[in-house]
């Protein structure tokens, strides 16, 4: 396993204190670990699974030595979203970053796609973003005499870029994410308060990968998804931690969706193998200066 060496200081964080939904596993939880080792000095980790919290945040505590709180929270829910704040702010007396990554998909065809299967993931991601950031509002606020602007973290993904088989659901949830991530750095940039996304693309060994590839073995996703990736190969959740923290220390960006995904979202299948260009170009040009107008009278 190759170990990805953070280009970050440890401390950059120092003192910081963090809110994550779906922080029990996957994104969420690497975006969790590495904010912790880079100097946060404490977590609330978010989920609707009491034993997958417990589990993580353990993990956590022993791997970066800082203190991981967690609460089992549906973010569908205003009033949980409230109860997670608040929980944050007893645990370790404030709140600087929240991250929303709690989110639902399955694979589906839109001729298929039932109007509450629909509903359910525009309700965890893009409702439940919404609530997340509500409830943190007044908190956020408050810190914003500090020169270091608390801010929001939107986990979004590429799907929508230009748009994906049999993601109808999740490319329209997503999509609203990241217009929610750009409407609220503009009106809440006056506080203080930054708001800004990440778009993962592919991501090996998470869950969100797994569920749009079942039955596949770890190296055949790779190699199949991999092929349409520029960069050739998934992205490592501990890419996506980097991309948080540099988001979290980077203090005039806002508004901004950074797209972490290897340039899949560029991707296009060649039209002219690579091995023929130059013999194929040579051939058109030349038929093609002899494509002169011609008289039609």
């Amino acid at each position: 396993m190759t170990t990805i060496t953070s280009p970050f200081r440890t401390d950059c964080l120092k003192g910081k204190v963090v809110l994550i939904t779906g922080g029990g596993s996957g994104i969420g939880f690497e975006v969790t670990k590495q904010l912790l080792a880079h100097g946060a000095k404490g977590a609330v980790i978010c989920g609707r699974r009491q034993e997958f919290l417990e589990r993580s945040a353990s993990i956590l505590r022993k791997e970066t030595g800082k203190e991981c709180k967690w609460k089992v929270t549906d973010v569908r829910d205003p009033k949980a979203c409230v109860d997670a704040v608040e929980y944050t702010i007893r645990q370790f007396g404030r709140l600087d970053i929240l991250v929303n990554g709690a989110a639902g998909n399955f694979l589906a065809e839109a001729k298929d796609l039932s109007p509450k299967g629909f509903a359910t993931v525009m309700s965890i991601d893009t409702l439940g973003t919404f609530n997340m950031c509500s409830a943190a509002f007044p908190s956020l606020k408050h810190n914003n005499h500090s020169t270091d602007a608390p801010i929001i973290m939107n986990i979004s993904a590429t799907l929508q870029c230009p748009a994906t088989h049999w993601q109808a659901h999740a490319s329209a949830a997503k999509a609203a994410v990241d217009s929610l991530t750009r409407s609220l750095a503009l009106e809440w940039g006056e506080y203080n308060i930054r708001v800004v996304g990440i778009a993962p693309g592919p991501i090996k060994d998470t869950p969100g990968t797994t569920k749009l590839a079942p039955g596949m073995s770890s190296e055949e996703v790779n190699e199949l998804i991999g092929a349409g990736v520029p960069l050739g190969r998934l992205g490592d959740a501990t890419e996506i931690g980097h991309a948080a923290v540099f988001l979290a220390t980077s203090l005039y960006t806002t508004g901004t969706v950074l797209n972490v995904d290897g340039g899949e979202w560029l991707y296009k299948q060649p039209m002219v193998p690579k091995e023929m260009v130059s013999a194929l170009s040579r051939a058109v040009e030349a038929k093609s200066r002899q494509q002169a107008p011609k008289s039609r009278l």
